[in-house]
């Protein structure tokens, strides 16, 4: 599938393992991804995910020897498989975190972009790529691209093709950390840790309207947040919260 799935503790890890094609993602990984994500969802001990690869590359993007290849009628193509993938990733209620341990290009910096916290190995580059083969971008590397980073360093990178350090994409705000290699897969997994520390149903609220704001007129974001907050008064979590804080102890978080 050359792609592996492991649960330590609450986070739950899905590695690219398909170091010799840069981790291109084939229709096996896409599908499988897309359906461990899914199950994940539906699984209480799994809090937060980390997506990472092996090798030199985080994810070279999409195979592009299987980009034309014909779906059978009434069936999905390669292109609909990896944006329902990146579909089921950018609505994820669950934290994600990018472990970018290489050259994220492509599908792959499109990848990187669904997530809600991108860490990055020293090493690490990051460009769009698809002008170097004349391939237009169809998982957010144009239409996300622009609102991720600022609009000219978005076209410098979609129309040169370049890749540029993790250093850099952290100056330009795509990046949240920049770590030693050999320390990326261990910070990854203690931010998933303190993330799922948290309660999950405040976190999965507060992804909802913070992802949906930059859609909004300001008093229409923060009626939502009022909104929401309205609701997560109901919660058990956020009373546990209150009477934790009351008793002087650490809140033990249900999820609802």
């Amino acid at each position: 599938m050359n792609v592996a799935y492991e649960v330590k503790g609450p986070v739950g890890w899905m590695t690219m393992t398909r170091p010799k094609a840069m981790n291109a993602l084939d229709r096996g990984m896409v599908d499988g991804m897309t359906a461990q994500l899914r199950a994940w969802q539906n699984d209480p001990a799994v809090r937060v995910v980390v997506i990472t690869g092996t090798g030199p590359a985080f994810c070279a993007g999409a195979d592009l020897k299987q980009a034309s290849a014909p779906a059978e009628p009434g069936e999905m193509d390669f292109l609909d498989a990896i944006v329902a993938f990146f579909n089921v990733l950018r609505s994820y209620e669950k934290p994600v975190i990018a472990a970018v341990n290489g050259m994220a290009l492509a599908g792959g910096l499109e990848a990187v972009m669904c997530c809600d916290i991108v860490l990055a190995a020293q090493s690490a580059r990051f460009g769009d790529a698809h002008s170097n083969f004349g391939v237009f971008p169809g998982g957010g590397g144009a239409a996300i691209l622009p609102r991720k980073v600022p609009a000219n360093v978005a076209k410098y990178l979609l129309f040169t093709g370049d890749a540029v350090p993790a250093s850099d994409m952290k100056t330009w705000g795509l990046v949240n950390e920049v770590v030693a290699d050999a320390e990326l897969a261990a910070r990854a997994q203690a931010l998933g840790e303190k993330l799922a520390a948290k309660s999950p149903v405040v976190l999965k609220r507060m992804k909802r309207v913070a992802n949906q704001a930059a859609d909004k007129l300001q008093a229409d974001a923060l009626r939502d947040e009022e909104l929401e907050l309205r609701n997560h008064q109901r919660s058990w979590d956020i009373q546990e919260g209150l009477r934790a804080f009351t008793e002087k102890r650490k809140p033990e978080f249900r999820g609802y």
